[in-house]
């Protein structure tokens, strides 16, 4: 069981997540200008609707995404455009037919590339872990660490085989310790779910239903007896 946080201090582990296909520029700005009012430090927003006003917040973008399937070069020029347009941060989807391959040095090249091209800022490697083995998640997040990524991430939250589960989280932390944060994304719906991403080891969360979720925490917390053991 984790230790007892509060709503602040769960809202600083959240990026603010807005990732439809079809999100205008417009919705963009909006969602950002919103965001503030959560308490939340990072949104995350598709790199096409980069540059926005970040009213005060970092800005995680994705690339590579939602597939992965992408040139490494390529993935590593998206990067560089995101980061020239104002992202803060760096989610990239991993390659999955070099994962499915067994091709080890071939993920960790292609995450090097994007590495090199996001060298100081936060790079989080998305490994779609409901789509892996038990063997290839741990295979997929060493890559990541060789390549100097700081996050592994479960998903993108746009894969069939669904989201984050509390047993993938749990695996990722025990393969890269506290080398390297881990980021449980997709699918996580309630304040129960967060708490169990957070008892498995997860450091940052990705929500679309940021505000909901809070709001139950909230109200949680205030409803729970002064020697309750919380969360």
């Amino acid at each position: 069981m984790t230790e007892p946080i509060s709503r602040a201090e769960l809202a600083g582990m959240i990026d603010h997540t807005l990732l439809a296909s079809d999100t205008t520029a417009v919705q963009a700005a909006e969602f950002l200008a919103s965001a503030r009012e959560l308490g939340v430090a990072r949104v995350c927003v598709s790199p096409s609707v980069l540059p926005l006003d970040k009213h005060g917040l970092e800005i995680v973008t994705v690339v590579g995404f939602p597939s992965g399937a992408h040139h490494g070069v390529t993935k590593a020029a998206e990067t560089l455009r995101a980061l020239d347009d104002g992202a803060d941060e760096i989610d990239v989807v991993v390659n999955l037919g070099l994962v499915k391959a067994g091709d080890w040095a071939g993920v960790e090249a292609e995450l090097t590339l994007v590495r090199e091209a996001s060298v100081g800022h936060v790079l989080k490697v998305i490994i779609e872990s409901a789509h892996l083995t038990d063997d290839e998640i741990v295979a997929t997040c060493r890559a990541a660490e060789r390549a100097g990524a700081d996050f592994v991430k479960t998903s993108t939250g746009f894969h069939p085989a669904g989201g984050a589960t509390a047993h993938a989280v749990r695996l990722m932390r025990d393969t890269v310790g506290d080398a390297l944060g881990v980021k449980a994304s997709g699918g996580i719906r309630s304040a129960a779910a967060v708490r169990e991403m957070l008892d498995a080891g997860a450091t940052r969360l990705g929500l679309s239903g940021t505000a909901a979720i809070l709001a139950e925490w909230e109200g949680e917390a205030s409803d729970a007896p002064a020697d309750a053991s919380g969360y």
